[in-house]
């Protein structure tokens, strides 16, 4: 499987530069020892001083995308979470909390309701309530009854 070309490009990119940043270094080399002293004194302090900048920008950005990459990993201990963030951080949780419970008692209320509407129904009609659940009273409802000529 080969990557994208675009992909392909990056990394070919990023080859010519470590070639040329190789040239480069192999020319500086080569040339260092014809430097009097105290240039090659301070080339060799600015050289750990560029080295040390560089590895403490690659910390802060591991720590940066370890805190960014979840949340779930605190670096360095009170990050400024004081109080009120933390307050203001329960408040989606306090939210889902009260919706579901406006859920429920909305449902308890429509099912009280329809219940309600079908005891007034059962109560208000003609026939018993043990009629409306005989198995052939539905039939009887379908077809007619055989008094009135449906079953001739």
């Amino acid at each position: 499987m080969t990557p994208p070309n675009n992909t392909m490009n990056a990394y070919q990119a990023d080859a010519l530069l470590d070639r040329f940043g190789y040239k480069v270094a192999a020319r500086l080399n080569e040339s260092a020892n014809q430097l009097p002293h105290d240039i090659s004194e301070r080339l060799r302090t600015a050289r750990l001083q560029a080295i040390e900048r560089r590895k403490k920008e690659t910390r802060l950005q591991t720590a940066t995308n370890i805190s960014m990459s979840g949340g779930a990993v605190v670096l360095g201990g009170n990050d400024g979470l004081n109080l009120w963030t933390r307050i203001a951080s329960l408040l989606p949780l306090l939210a889902l909390v009260a919706g579901l419970i406006a859920i429920n008692i909305l449902q308890n209320d429509n099912r009280a309701s329809e219940l309600a509407e079908v005891d007034v129904a059962l109560l208000t009609d003609d026939l018993p309530p043990a009629a409306h659940a005989d198995a052939g009273f539905a039939q009887f409802l379908k077809f007619g009854s055989p008094a009135n000529g449906a079953g001739q």
